[in-house]
Formats: structure tokens, C-alpha cells, sequence
């Protein structure tokens, strides 16, 4: 069994073809896709595939930091009116992000920490997007976390030193296409890192894994990644399988098993 912590599989990108996707994740052991939302345009999409998916599908609720913007309240007004009407496995996709666009910079900080408060406030992970913004984050993280918080650093593509400071605050690495990257990195880090601390995803529709790269990312490229775990840590795939498996369910606190 395969989970991906991270699919944007109710994207537009997905419309012509989604069923016959998730049909195939199930033929492939991926039993299980978490959904991050992105903003108040997304959410409509993503509750309706859990619906025709329930149990395969599984929303997560936040707001991306490139959708923060002069009016963000606004937007997360209506995520805290979700999290008060139903249930949701974390909170997220949120952070920051100085990759496109630093104009709301403060912003993003400002919905960072009100994101925060939401995953005390209901007891939830949280899923931290951080582009070229690392540090930041990670300094706002240790600023207002406390001690039950968790979640994963989606997308992770860091060196040692980082991947070491999210395990220390109790946080996990999202592993996803760029392992398989030729310079991606990971090739290094990844051999001197627990598999207790490694959840996959895909981040689908965006980066696909080789032999893939460059064409739309799916969920049923998560066992591709895995055995690319394996190849570089030198273990069996099935060890990457149980292991990320059982961190996905963990860090979600199992609410969907």
C-alpha cells in the first residue's frame, strides 16, 4: 500500500481524465490521496472528488501562500467557516513562498501564523510549502510552535543540515519527483535519514518524476518514487512502502484509516 500526503488531483488539469486516473492508483496500491487546498477557487473542486472518492480522496484544508494576497482575511475567514462545518486531515497547503512574487511577503507571514493558530485551535498537522523561503519559515515555525504541533515540509529538496532541523521539531520530509532528479540533491541526503521521517507525495500535476519530468505529474507515480528511496538508501521497496505509509497515517493522526 502507497499513500501520496500531497495530489492537486482535483485540478483542472485532471478534468478529462480523473476517474481513469484514481482507477489506476487503486490497481497500483496507492490507497490513499490527500488533497491540500489552495485557495477559495479550489475548494468547490476538491470537495466534490472526495465525494465521488470517499475514502481514496481525502481533503486538507489552508490556504497557499501564492494566493495570499492584499485581502487574505478574507480568504481565511471562509477556510476557518470550513474547519468549524466538517472534518479535514491537516491544515495546508500554507507557508511562503519568495520563488514568484515577494510583494505580500508580510502577508504570508501574517497567514502563516493565523494558520497556525487553526491547527491548534482544531488539534490539526500542517502542511508548510516553503520556495526559496526556508529559513523564513522555519524561523516563524520555532517562534510559534508548540509541542504537539506536527506536519510535513511538503516538496522537500533541502541539504542535511535542513532535513536534520525539521526532524528535530518533530516535523517530516515530503519526498516527491525531484529524487529522481540528476541534480536534485536528494541522491545525498536521503541515505542519512531515517525512514521514520520521510512521507511521499507527488505535488501532481507538477513535478513529474523521470522518465516523466516535464509532462503532467500523477498520483500513480508515487511507487516510482519510492523505488528511487530504495534504490539510494539501498533497501527494499516494500521498506519505503510500510515505512512512508505508516508516517502518512501518523502525521494525519489516522482520522482516514
Amino acid at each position: 500500500m502507497y499513500i501520496d500526503s500531497h495530489a492537486h488531483i482535483y485540478s483542472k488539469e485532471f478534468d478529462a481524465d480523473r476517474q481513469f486516473i484514481l482507477e489506476r492508483c487503486l490497481e497500483k496500491g496507492v490507497n490513499k490521496i490527500f488533497m491540500p487546498n489552495v485557495s477559495h477557487e479550489s475548494i468547490e473542486g476538491m470537495l466534490e472528488v472526495e465525494e465521488k472518492n470517499p475514502g481514496h480522496c481525502i481533503p486538507i484544508m489552508g490556504l497557499h501562500p501564492c494566493n495570499v494576497k492584499k485581502n487574505f482575511e478574507k480568504d481565511l475567514y471562509e477556510v476557518e467557516d470550513w474547519l468549524k462545518r466538517r472534518k479535514f486531515a491537516a491544515i495546508g497547503e500554507m507557508g511562503t513562498d519568495l520563488y514568484w512574487d515577494k510583494t505580500f511577503f508580510s502577508q504570508q507571514q501574517e497567514a502563516f501564523k493565523i494558520q497556525v493558530g487553526f491547527a491548534k485551535k482544531y488539534q490539526l498537522p500542517i502542511v508548510i510549502h516553503c520556495r526559496n523561503s526556508f529559513r523564513e519559515t522555519m524561523d516563524l515555525l520555532k517562534e510559534i510552535k508548540h509541542d504537539s504541533l506536527t506536519g510535513i515540509f511538503h516538496c522537500f529538496s533541502g541539504n542535511a543540515e535542513e532535513a536534520q532541523e525539521i526532524i528535530d521539531i518533530g516535523f517530516y520530509l515530503g519526498i516527491g519527483g525531484v529524487v529522481t532528479f540528476k541534480n536534485g540533491g536528494l541522491d545525498k541526503v536521503l541515505p542519512g535519514i531515517d525512514l521514520k521521517h520521510i512521507v511521499l507525495e507527488t505535488d501532481c500535476p507538477y513535478l513529474a518524476p523521470v522518465p516523466h519530468r516535464g509532462k503532467r505529474n500523477e498520483p500513480t507515480y508515487i511507487p516510482i518514487i519510492a523505488g528511487k528511496v530504495a534504490e539510494i538508501k539501498n533497501i527494499p521497496v516494500a521498506e519505503v512502502a510500510a515505512a512512508s505509509t505508516a508516517n502518512s497515517l501518523k502525521v494525519f493522526k489516522e482520522i482516514y484509516v
